[in-house]
């Protein structure tokens, strides 16, 4: 009997059907290459959905080509019912989820089937040192040597040999020995050490055989252990827990416990952060504890390193711990038992681009259904969508409301701005107030974290004379000054051009900065305090993974006393010696035109306010502001979240917004204005037959006009209650009535839950 089978390609397609020869033993979740194209045919590399001997309804039927990968599965049946819900939730195809989840090189196209040769990747390697000598006898005379005369070899080398007494083992990872490449190299070159490259998870051996005991974890205080505990009892119940912390309460602590919980028991684990940038502070931590368990993801690595890790764990029987961006929830992990979403209300989660549009955090609480693991959901600040299914009980909760070691939270003064420009009392945007207490700390020898959420000189320039403005030709933005390159940059395309003080409109040399962002906060920091050290972290001068950690190093060693930044700097971070942060602006954040502003406002608010006083001194806070009675300025004050959560409850469930509604954004793309429109139109009345006044718009949005296409936008509410599957199967149906119509020319996305 004729064997198909169904396969999926890295296209935004549905699967086809393809013939299998007899001899090909095939099976869902396999690697293939396959022909595809409608005249000159060009090889995918596609993946088995399901085998089965119904022949498709078409005259000719290609065939697969070969087995890629000697046969082995690249995901298994868990993982593909993931992927169906990714799929079907967020309005794409299968073909857009496997070409986000998949690393690039396994999945290459090539116009010839041969041109598929199978990259051999060997696993990660790491160095592991030796001690050359083992008799003590003879190590305490070259102990004392080097502490009078190479002290850093010294405690190199003391270090290797308290880790080898430790493991009771001969080899050490190279990474748990703290000392420079040059202080190794010298120590070899005397013969004291040695040195050999094995295979990233060759010290395993030694850290299992204890068990658990392996993991030195660190001491739980009281509430901690409390919290822990009610983790525990609320995981009884409930496949999805949510750990309300107050910034710097210890909640990674109490991670690191429900981590080697699972390990111990052979389950997998994966811990999701927001930025690419937190993974390799934390990751760097966590390899303290449980060494080569800890495995990086995120798609700063390159392309090799993540196709040798997504080959690793599809080898693996379990006892994986990752460690990664929103894309990691797509790895394959046989015996996933703990999903860790970190900072949950984070809006990095959300991927805007391109599809498909998923939440990292809600597809993970699918997955507890899905796959069967259990997630926990932590914050100081909850989403008001996890604090609501928290509060109703279909998340257990768990609660942590002091700092760890009884440090207070740091003490907020809002300063007015425009008080402060009434009485003279404004210097270079720094309140007199922020400028004073900056002044006190250095003078204590304390660092400073200043907060503005703009990066660049300034957002804008504005000639003096006639009052344009210059925008990008390509975005209906304005071009924001950066004055180290001397250009006008568009943040939405990339398009810039060089910085002239000659308007283009009236010709006069007039055109000068407003407002300010972090580079010129810099400047301005040197001018008043010249002396002092002055850092910045942006997406300007941190564009790498490298950059980033020079950068956060050499703040940790006190090498500089302010730090500059952007959101970059708001969370994850255990700056010991920040004594004071000032937020330089509050006011960008708290009036911006979204149903969400003030909740986002109090999270980011909060997040950098906890950066200050996280050791036994309390911090200070320097709120600047033009509003200081704002509801949330004031709960910010009062440090009431519960509060701000159910002044913000109250409005949403007037008006119908989430978590009392689902929303999806519909978004229409054209170079044609008019043709857009008329679209747009036309697609809001086809949807209006099956939702009504379910469907608001269509309206054109604040940003009209982004890589010179034009943009409209519908929003569709689904109330509580109402079948958000019945809704997103209507919308397909509807799309897909309208783009067989005169408008196919017209880009229509579907954003489901828009953040």
């Amino acid at each position: 009997m004729p064997k198909y089978a169904d396969i999926l390609l890295p296209l935004a397609q549905p699967t086809y059907t393809f013939a299998v020869e007899e001899d090909m033993a095939l099976e869902a979740g396999m690697a293939v290459a396959v022909p595809f194209g409608n005249q000159r045919d060009k090889y995918y590399t596609g993946i088995v959905w399901k085998v089965h001997d119904t022949p498709p309804a078409v005259k000719r039927v290609k065939r697969v080509a070969h087995l890629l990968y000697g046969g082995r599965k690249l995901l298994d049946t868990a993982q593909q019912r993931l992927w169906e819900w990714v799929a079907d939730y967020y309005l794409c195809t299968l073909g857009e989820v496997m070409r986000i989840a998949l690393p690039s090189l396994l999945k290459p196209a090539a116009l010839d089937a041969e041109a598929f040769t199978e990259a051999e990747y060997r696993p990660r390697t790491e160095r592991f040192l030796r001690l050359c000598i083992q008799r003590e006898e003879e190590l305490h005379p070259i102990f004392e040597k080097l502490e009078r005369r190479a002290p850093r070899q010294y405690a190199a080398l003391l270090r290797l040999a308290e880790l080898s007494r430790e493991a009771g083992e001969e080899w050490i990872p190279r990474r748990l020995v703290e000392a420079d490449s040059e202080v190794l190299n010298t120590l070899r070159k005397k013969g004291l050490l040695d040195w050999i490259e094995r295979e990233r998870s060759g010290d395993r051996k030694w850290l299992d055989r204890r068990g658990s005991r392996a993991f030195q974890l660190p001491l739980l205080s009281t509430h901690q252990q409390a919290a822990l505990d009610q983790l525990h009892s609320a995981f009884e119940g409930h496949q999805t827990a949510l750990l309300h912390g107050i910034t710097g309460s210890g909640k990674t602590e109490i991670y690191i416990h429900l981590i080697a919980e699972t390990l111990a028991r052979g389950g997998d684990v994966l811990m999701l952060v927001p930025e690419i940038a937190l993974t390799t502070q934390l990751v760097e931590r966590l390899e303290r504890i449980f060494a080569s368990r800890v495995t990086p993801y995120h798609s700063k690595l390159t392309a090799e390193r993540r196709t040798q890790t997504y080959l690793a764990l599809s080898r693996s029987q379990g006892g994986e711990f990752i460690v990664g961006a929103r894309s990691a929830l797509f790895l394959p992990l046989k015996n996933l038992r703990l999903i860790i979403v970190d900072e949950e209300h984070d809006a990095s989660y959300k991927q805007s681009d391109p599809a498909p549009r998923y939440h990292a955090r809600d597809c993970a609480v699918a997955a507890t259904r899905l796959i069967g693991c259990r997630t926990l959901l932590s914050s100081a600040t909850p989403s008001l969508e996890s604090w609501t299914h928290a509060q109703t009980g279909k998340y257990g909760l768990a609660t942590l409301t002091e700092r760890y070691g009884g440090t207070p939270l740091p003490e907020i003064i809002c300063s007015d701005t425009l008080r402060s420009v009434k009485r003279g009392e404004r210097k270079s945007h720094f309140n007199l107030e922020l400028r004073e207490r900056i002044t006190r700390a250095l003078e204590r020898n304390e660092q400073v974290l200043l907060f503005q959420n703009r990066r660049g000189y300034s957002p804008f320039v504005q000639c003096n004379t006639c009052g344009h403005t210059p925008q990008c030709p390509h975005c209906n933005v304005t071009l924001s000054y950066h004055k180290a390159s001397s250009r006008l940059e568009c943040h939405y395309c990339g398009y810039h051009t060089p910085h002239s003080l000659e308007c283009p409109k009236c010709h006069h040399e007039g055109l000068a900065p407003a407002g300010f962002g972090t580079e010129k906060l810099t400047e301005e920091i040197a001018r008043l305090w010249p002396e002092k050290r002055t850092l910045r972290m942006d997406r300007d001068t941190v564009n790498s993974e490298t950059a980033f950690r020079r950068t956060v190093t050499a703040f940790e060693r006190g090498e500089a006393d302010i730090l500059v930044g952007t959101q970059m700097i708001t969370k994850g971070f255990d700056f010991g010696r920040v004594s004071l942060v000032g937020i330089l602006n509050a006011d960008n954040l708290l009036f911006s035109p979204d149903f969400r502003s003030s909740e986002r406002a109090y999270q980011l608010l909060s997040q950098v306010a906890g950066r200050a006083g996280r050791r036994e001194q309390r911090g200070e806070v320097v709120l600047q502001c033009s509003d200081p009675g704002h509801p949330v300025i004031r709960r910010l004050l009062e440090g009431d979240y519960e509060a701000m959560a159910r002044a913000e409850l109250a409005e949403r469930k007037a008006f119908q917004y989430p978590p009392y509604a689902r929303l999806i954004r519909i978004t229409m793309r054209h170079t044609d204005r008019e043709l857009l429109h008329r679209a747009a139109v036309e697609l809001g009345h086809t949807l209006r037959n099956s939702f009504g006044r379910r469907l608001l718009g269509p309206v054109t949005p604040a940003i009209d006009k982004i890589r010179d296409e034009y943009l409209v936008e519908l929003l569709l509410k689904i109330e509580s209650g109402a079948s958000s599957q019945r809704a997103r199967a209507l919308l397909r149906q509807a799309i897909s009535d309208f783009r067989s119509g005169g408008f196919k020319q017209v880009t229509i996305v579907c954003d489901v839950d828009p953040q």
